[in-house]
């Protein structure tokens, strides 16, 4: 290109850098480290050592449509291959799906010379299935990988801090003991059931017996010769006490099926109204970046166990029936109880099953998976709904539709309100999953888009990105004459027209979900509440860890609370929405929000290495580095994020000079134009300051602390590139000049260390340097403009 020609510098035009070629002299650099392949190898090994609360997080990432199979026998394949850029190349994605089916091809291939007949069967239904699923969208394929190994690196960042963090120690032994406590409750439910069946099956024997001996007593007393007087009154008085006996039993079953309605609406109260409410509180802090501790599995094995108890009271009462036809009397207590115990026992089991139908996976587009409850016009998006309560008869039985802000009364009440319609499949059969038993419906190609409105104006109280709306998901459950209604909600979702307004509209997410846990309520932002700086600090850190490998430290987020709070950053003030996204920070031209947004796509798409290995200090005010920096050696520089910068730009500052006499200087930021040139490791490699006449020097010697420079970023530097093509030219010449990119800054010869580094040189120094810089060099940096 044209702007590679070495005859000139790379300038940008809106900064102050300027890039030059510099033929390399030094020779030949090794880059030491592991291979990125292999590196990448041991993701799936590490998962499997994880504890089970997390390998349950990991189970919830693979259903039917790409099993923990192909995971488990491809494992290293799969993460040496570039999916994330895959989910946006559709030539890159269908190869990639070919060369999946012949991975499976070739395991097919293993298993068939180990005469494993079981693993052929599955690796053959497997294939199967993804070619039914992927043949024709293999960039949903790509989607779908890049999304779960993302996933799997979040469980294990999230298993990493787990191991290093005492303080949760306290609240995972609480959750531990509530789970033990719950545990028994339930099988105290199950057991009683049982229980209550073997009564029941001695209360029909003896009924069976006392109208046996009733009946034959009858037959007896109208036989010629039959029973003498005193034998029918003494037989007669052993019914009477097998009456009383039966009276007692019948008054007992009523009473033990009392107790364990008792005992079982108890449990299903503590289930419904505090373990599902709190698991859908883990699956708002989810969202919005938080632990991904949102497994169901557990919180189904309970709602399932109480379910299938209900369902056998139901028969238990039915039997009672049965017995109460063939025998009954004035004060039966079947007779006098048994509508009170039908009613229960299906209000009960209608209460669960209505509040165990839940979205198990917020609606969200696969283009961007960090971005939950965020839907943009003509994009398509999923979700996923789940039923708790995992009965083999429901299978293919409910058939769930998706409604578009449903009864929301903000139509008609918020001045220019959007209406949007749903495209694509809007219906979806709940079935149960080969992988882990639950019975679910996944929609996979929704759309939306905005219904035209000509008397819609923009003069109303909210900005699109504050304006909030729901999916509701209908279905009916009917079973042997009983019929029951089930509808779920959304979190409430933000709708947008244009990628742009994605950030602002992400900012909403996450006020929304860090302060109300309300789904519907969708005027939030006509007042919004304000933010404890406690509760944003801690959102803030997860929009770094959720996207990396690391969070926010203290000091970090003390710099951010001083742009938010000011003086007051060590109290916990609240932070009004509009400061936080909508108002300009200070003396900048920006809000708060942007800043960070900017800041994060930076690190995600140029520093990520970096940021992970915790290289860049980042966060840090202008006082607080000069603090840092001011004891140590010369040369020692800090990695930061530039305050002035609403695209996000990094910067580092060095101090030089004598001890006790340090000065620092720091570059101007360089932005992603810059990094996409030359990446940061390779601008602090070849970094030089010069000046007029002077020899240009590269001031950086070690990262702050004291970490040798080239310790610190060797291993991300470029790799020597191939040799280059040869070139005719006079004079013998046997290929091209290598090139390199590198960053000057020119300044005034007094921002120098010395004078002793300035021109002329003495003889002797000019000889040696000669000897290792050429004289086409010299006249490169003469001839360069400044």
């Amino acid at each position: 290109a044209d702007w590679l020609s070495p005859s000139g510098p790379l300038a940008f035009p809106e900064s102050g850098h300027r890039f030059r070629f510099q033929r390399r002299w030094t020779g030949e650099r090794t880059c030491p480290g592991v291979p990125v392949a292999a590196a990448r190898m041991s993701q799936w090994y590490k998962l499997q050592q994880l504890d089970s609360k997390f390998l349950e997080q990991v189970h919830q990432l693979y259903d039917d449509s790409f099993p923990m199979e192909i995971r488990q026998y491809l494992a290293t394949w799969l993460e040496a291959q570039d999916w994330e850029h895959a989910a946006s190349d559709y030539s890159l994605a269908t190869l990639l799906f070919q060369n999946l089916l012949s991975q499976l091809d070739d395991q097919y291939s293993r298993f068939t010379q180990e005469n494993n007949f079981l693993l052929q069967h599955n690796i053959r239904k497997s294939k199967r299935n993804l070619q039914n699923t992927f043949e024709e969208d293999p960039l949903f394929m790509a989607i779908m990988i890049s999304r779960c190994l993302c996933e799997e690196r979040k469980i294990l960042s999230a298993a990493e801090l787990a191991d290093k963090m005492q303080v949760g120690a306290t609240q995972n032994t609480v959750m531990v003991v509530r789970q033990k406590e719950l545990d028994g409750k339930v099988k105290g439910v199950k057991d009683s059931v049982t229980e209550i069946e073997q009564f029941i099956k001695n209360l029909e024997d003896a009924q069976d017996e006392y109208d046996f001996k009733f009946k034959t007593l009858q037959v007896r007393e109208h036989e010629p010769n039959g029973m003498t007087q005193e034998e029918t009154v003494k037989e007669k008085m052993h019914l009477h006490t097998m009456y009383l006996q039966l009276d007692i039993m019948r008054q007992e079953v009523v009473h033990k099926i009392t107790a364990l309605l008792n005992v079982t609406e108890h449990t299903q109260n503590a289930l419904i109204k505090e373990d599902l409410v709190e698991w859908k509180r883990r699956q708002q802090i989810a969202c919005i970046g938080g632990p991904p501790n949102t497994c169901l599995d557990q919180l189904q094995s309970w709602f399932t166990t109480i379910a299938e108890s209900l369902q056998q009271v139901w028969q238990q009462l039915k039997k009672l029936e049965e017995l109460e036809q063939k025998y009954t009397y004035d004060t039966d207590p079947i007779t006098q109880h048994k509508k009170t115990l039908h009613d229960r026992t299906l209000g009960l089991f209608k209460q669960l099953i209505q509040c165990s139908f839940v979205v198990e996976r917020q609606p969200c587009m696969p283009t961007h998976p960090q971005r939950p409850l965020v839907l943009k016009t003509g994009v398509q998006f999923t979700v996923k709904l789940r039923l708790l309560v995992k009965l083999q008869e429901l299978n293919y039985k409910l058939k769930v539709q998706v409604v578009f802000d449903k009864d929301v009364n903000e139509k008609n009440t918020v001045k220019g309100f959007r209406k949007f319609n749903i495209l694509g499949t809007n219906t979806k059969v709940m079935n149960m999953e080969e992988s882990n038993g639950s019975l679910s419906a996944e929609f996979r190609h929704l759309q939306l888009k905005e219904q035209k409105n000509v008397c819609r104006t923009n003069e109303g109280p909210l900005i699109v990105t504050e304006e909030l709306h729901s999916l509701c998901f209908e279905t009916t459950l009917e079973q042997g004459g009983l019929i029951i209604d089930l509808e779920t909600t959304s979190l409430p979702i933000v709708v947008i027209s244009n990628v742009s307004q994605l950030p602002s509209g992400w900012a909403s997410i996450l006020w929304y979900n860090m302060l109300c846990d309300e789904p519907k309520n969708l005027s939030f932002f006509l007042n919004p509440p304000c933010a404890r700086w406690s509760q944003l600090s801690e959102v803030l850190s997860w929009q770094f860890s959720s996207m990396t490998k690391r969070g926010l430290n203290t000091d970090q987020l003390s710099m951010l609370g001083e742009k938010l709070l000011g003086a007051n950053t060590g109290t916990d003030d609240g932070i009004s929405w509009g400061k936080f996204c909508k108002e300009n920070m200070n003396d900048k031209n920006f809000p708060f929000w942007l800043w960070i947004e900017g800041i994060l796509e930076l690190i995600k798409k140029h520093l990520l290495c970096l940021w992970n290995d915790g290289s860049i200090v980042g966060f840090i005010s202008k006082e607080r580095e000069k603090a840092l920096l001011k004891d140590k050696e010369s040369g020692t520089f800090l990695l930061r994020f530039s305050e002035s910068s609403r695209d996000g730009a990094i910067t580092f500052t060095w101090v030089e000079g004598p001890p006790g006499d340090l000065s620092s200087h720091s570059v101007e930021p360089y932005t992603k134009k810059e990094l996409s040139a030359i990446t940061l490791p390779d601008i602090i490699r070849s970094y030089k300051v010069m000046a007029a006449e002077n020899i240009p020097e590269n001031p950086l010697k070690f990262l702050y602390p004291d970490i040798p420079k080239d310790h610190a970023f060797g291993k991300y530097y470029s790799r020597p590139k191939e040799p280059s093509e040869p070139m005719d030219v006079d004079g013998g010449g046997k290929g091209y000049i290598k090139t390199e990119l590198i960053s000057v800054s020119e300044v005034h010869a007094s921002r120098l260390q010395t004078p002793d580094n300035l021109l002329p040189l003495s003889p002797e120094d000019f000889d040696e340097f000669s000897r290792v810089v050429s004289p086409a060099e010299i006249m490169m940096y003469s001839s360069c403009e400044p």
